[in-house]
């Protein structure tokens, strides 16, 4: 009997330590767990914050974006508006060269009912020199002077020449009565007949011509009065030198050799359109 209540004795105490040993595991487990949950919340926790950020950098990127499609299309409407007041202000401008062509082939028309023969004709000559080349207004009014031959005649094949009658004008007046010779040796493809302008730079330059012993130098060559071809001339010398054929294209330009002359009116024609 005795040995039975030892046996029992014995059992229940080893289950009592087998029991406490499970509980020790089971709470280191458990102590495991609670620290892995832990990180695991400090990590999703980091996480948060991380896509927080990335959400407030992607809104400014995105508030960023807009501002710029703002700009974008406010510098689209602003060029639209430039681009129409351009027109405008182009459709203007031919408005107000259209008008100015007209007024001024009105004073040249007004002006030619009192004028004698040569300076009506020569006023005239002006009128088709500025329609052929619009450009050459800058000629005509910042000149010191100008000598305009309305008809310049020139020869046929072998030994010709050329020969025209003009006025000389200055400062709003018609001075005087001009005239040009040229001798030109060679080959002249068909008489040809044009009309001829020179403008004079300086005072000095005007004065020499009007001294009657003026000759262009043989290099001299004329531009062919169209449009535009004004544009980039220079003055050479002092003086520069516009034709215009009548009738068809001029053979040749070459002016140099033109000696000219000139004899005053006995009084100045003040009924210059310029």
């Amino acid at each position: 009997m005795r040995k039975i209540l030892r046996t029992f004795v014995a059992v229940a105490l080893a289950g009592t330590g087998s029991l406490a040993i499970a509980e020790d595991s089971a709470a280191v487990a458990a102590q495991k767990s609670g620290e892995a949950a832990m990180e695991a919340g400090r990590q999703a926790e980091k996480a948060g914050d991380r896509a927080e950020k990335a959400g407030a950098a992607a809104e400014k990127a995105g508030n960023a974006a807009e501002k710029a499609g703002n700009v974008a299309e406010q510098a689209s409407v602003d060029a639209e508006k430039a681009g129409v007041a351009a027109e405008k202000a182009g459709q203007k401008a031919d408005r107000a060269g259209d008008k100015a062509q007209r007024a001024s082939e009105a004073r040249h028309q007004t002006y030619a009912k009192h004028d004698e023969p040569d300076v009506k004709d020569a006023r005239q000559a002006i009128g088709e020199l500025e329609r052929s080349d619009p450009k050459l207004s800058r000629f005509f009014d910042g000149a010191a002077g100008y000598a305009v031959f309305p008809t310049v005649g020139k020869g046929a094949a072998g030994i010709g020449g050329a020969h025209g009658t003009g006025v000389l004008f200055a400062k709003g007046l018609a001075l005087g009565k001009v005239t040009l010779t040229q001798l030109t040796v060679g080959l002249q493809l068909g008489g040809q007949a044009y009309t001829e302008v020179i403008f004079f730079e300086t005072e000095k330059s005007l004065a020499d011509f009007k001294k009657g012993e003026f000759t262009l130098a043989a290099q001299v060559s004329a531009v062919a009065a169209k449009a535009g071809a004004s544009a980039n001339v220079k003055y050479v010398k002092g003086v520069s030198v516009f034709t215009l054929a009548k009738g068809g294209v001029m053979a040749e330009a070459s002016v140099g050799g033109q000696k000219f002359g000139y004899r005053a009116f006995q009084k100045a024609t003040t009924t210059s359109s310029r």
